[in-house]
């Protein structure tokens, strides 16, 4: 199984409630397709670096699974699907790059010159 990281904005617009709904579907395609949910973060509104949609601000979701590429077709066909995700990507994460979210080491501000 591979380790593949997904991040997906929801249209600011959702309640907690709707950002609930929806991130229990994509935990479901995923424990359905067989994928092991390592990580899933709400990292709530946020401004964009640009307008999508003609809004300003959006809902970061963030989640770390293993699983196939199989998941990775299910899971992107459900975001293309969903009228409240904005934008999505999934990317897999190399190996010498597995950490999970929470492990991962902070970047320096001053762009790691010491």
């Amino acid at each position: 199984m591979r380790l593949y990281e997904s991040v997906c904005i929801l249209h600011p617009s959702q309640t907690d409630e709707e950002t609930g709904k929806v991130v229990e579907k994509m935990k479901e395609i995923l424990e359905r397709s067989g994928a092991t949910i390592v990580k899933l973060e709400n990292e709530g509104k946020k401004k964009l670096a640009y307008d999508i949609q003609h809004e300003r601000r959006g809902t970061y979701i963030t989640m770390q699974f293993q699983g196939g590429n199989k998941v990775v077709d299910e899971l992107e066909h459900y975001h293309r699907m969903e009228d409240a995700v904005m934008k999505f990507m999934t990317v897999r994460v190399p190996k010498d790059h597995q950490k999970p979210i929470s492990e991962a080491e902070p970047e320096s501000q001053d762009g790691g010159v010491q």
